[in-house]
């Protein structure tokens, strides 16, 4: 019994002379290169946030080229939700549908003088915000509330088309 009680004292002590970190680790991308490439490359206009909302720690970055160009960029929001922006050039409604997991559309806002449709998926508490444009598909999507969302929407903003390759160091090479 007592080397039993000696024994949970020995760990009683180590765990309260241990340091232990209470600060929360959210893993951040630079997705730098992605959007310069995809500036370069896409056929539509590339949008990304411009500046990324305050407290927003930008967590993924995905680019699909297989039947379309794809992009997903994904976000831990102030709140500590989640929220994606995501663009395509899919022809069609598919792309959103498939991303906001629904066709029906709930409503609609403006932000920043862009009409965008709202659409609510109730069993995974997912909202997302729709822009059907010519040539490209734009979703805000993610468990992130309304407000965070249209917040990542109007963040937006087009990238201009460059020609050149950027390389590791941070400078682009004329083509």
């Amino acid at each position: 019994m007592f080397a039993v009680l000696f024994c949970l004292a020995l760990v009683g002590i180590f765990l309260l002379i241990t340091p232990q970190s209470r600060e929360e680790h959210i893993p951040r991308v630079d997705y730098s290169m992605t959007l310069a490439d995809l500036r370069r490359t896409a056929s539509y206009e590339v949008v990304a946030p411009e500046p990324v909302p305050a407290n927003w720690v930008p967590n993924s970055s995905n680019v699909d080229r297989n039947a379309y160009v794809t992009w997903r960029l994904g976000f831990a929001t102030a709140k500590r939700s989640h929220a994606m922006l995501a663009q395509s050039d899919e022809p069609g409604a598919q792309f959103a549908n498939r991303l906001a997991n629904t066709d029906k559309v709930s409503g609609s806002r403006q932000i920043n003088g862009e009409t965008w449709q709202e659409r609510f998926r109730p069993d995974k508490k997912q909202r997302s915000l729709v822009r059907l444009q010519p040539g490209a598909t734009v979703v805000v999507t993610g468990l992130a509330d309304w407000d965070e969302l249209a917040q990542l929407a109007g963040s937006l903003k087009p990238q201009p088309k460059t020609t050149s390759t950027p390389t590791p160091n941070g400078t682009a090479t004329p083509r």
